[in-house]
């Protein structure tokens, strides 16, 4: 549906249908238009922990029409949801603002894996509190699209820097457990008696 116009009543149109598809797992809604309202909607699509199934992938870039209450709700609904792993809102005028609420709505998923934030407004301010997030708390984040915001590249390069290292330590456990479950004599705990 990416450039059509929607908008929010064509979205309210179609919402019945999306609703109940059972395998819907990507929407792209990207420059159709929407506003608080078509917002409302998608949030019903990212149904809260083991609720239902629900999408794992959604664009809504280039909504400018959206306005800090309406993705303030969709922070709510992401932190909340149990599938989704991509998120795009590149091309919003986000701003700081909208960057925290979303900051805190990636502390909270467990799932999100990829946030696109390009050319959404941002600066430092939002990058030192996503840079905050990332320091000191556990999240499946493993992408973070800050291109086209006036935010200094060392930041942007600090945040990198931490997402890669949180991918190489998963990398590191995760051949410690297949290394466990095919040697399951190695000990654990090497206590000396």
């Amino acid at each position: 549906l990416h450039g059509s116009p929607l908008t929010d009543a064509g979205l309210a149109l179609l919402n019945p249908a999306l609703s109940i598809h059972p395998s819907l797992v990507a929407l792209d809604l990207g420059d159709c238009m929407l506003g608080d309202e078509g917002i409302n909607l998608i949030c019903g699509l990212l149904p809260p922990d083991g609720a239902k199934s629900g999408l794992k992938e959604l664009t809504l870039s280039a909504n400018p029409g959206v306005t800090s209450k309406g993705w303030g709700r969709l922070a709510i609904a992401v932190a909340h949801s149990s599938q989704l792993r991509v998120l795009n809102l590149d091309y919003n005028p986000l701003g700081d603002q909208v960057a925290g609420m979303l900051a805190v709505a990636v502390a909270s998923s467990r799932t999100l894996e990829v946030l696109d934030l390009e050319g959404t407004g941002l600066t430092n301010q939002s990058a030192q509190t996503l840079l905050d997030m990332v320091e000191n708390y556990p999240t499946a984040l493993r992408t973070l699209i800050l291109a086209e915001n006036n935010i200094s590249p060392e930041l942007q390069q600090q945040i990198s820097d931490l997402l890669s290292e949180g991918e190489e330590e998963e990398e590191t456990e995760a051949r410690e457990v297949t290394a466990r479950e095919k040697n399951p004599w190695i000990c654990q705990n090497s206590k000396s008696s």
